[in-house]
């Protein structure tokens, strides 16, 4: 019950914030956009916290292997918005879909590991081939896996299989 409020009331404010936009861009799309957009904030602002704060900036110690703060901080905060990002994508953006739950989570996995795997392989082409700035690099490759990332979840992760009666 609760979640149906949440739910419902993330999905008025977005359809809300969707309306200038109705005629360029699909609500799916728009919903994914900010659902992404807020979850990469979050992801930051955890990030930012746990780095500086929680490890303050030192290796973690593990008595037979050393983490260096800024990995630990990432291996900290994904599983965090590895999930925040799942339920956004299941309960708000790609509500359509039928299929199992579980199923929807593993194939979410799937679909992050594309993804890292896109950034780590198109940064080396970027910077280490083409010899492309860094940053630059970075912006071209978050655009390429943010197409990939909604079209692998919304045809694959999530979805919508035609029942046949």
């Amino acid at each position: 019950m609760k979640l149906n409020i949440v739910q419902s009331s993330i999905i008025n404010f977005l359809n809300w914030c969707h309306s200038p936009f109705k005629k360029i861009l699909p609500a799916q799309t728009f919903r994914y956009a900010a659902c992404g957009g807020g979850n990469m904030v979050l992801d930051v602002l955890l990030y930012f916290v746990t780095y500086n704060f929680i490890l303050h900036k030192e290796m973690i110690d593990l008595g037979f292997y050393g983490i260096s703060a800024h990995i630990g901080a990432f291996l900290i905060v994904f599983p965090i918005t590895f999930f925040t990002g799942f339920l956004l994508a299941k309960y708000i953006t790609f509500t359509q879909s039928n299929l199992d739950g579980r199923v929807q989570l593993f194939r979410y996995g799937l679909t992050v590991s594309g993804s890292i795997l896109l950034n780590y392989i198109f940064l080396k082409i970027f910077v280490e081939i083409f010899e492309m700035y860094a940053t630059l690099a970075k912006i071209v490759t978050t655009f390429l896996v943010v197409l990939y990332s909604y079209y692998a979840q919304k045809y694959f992760t999530f979805r919508t299989t035609i029942s046949v009666d």
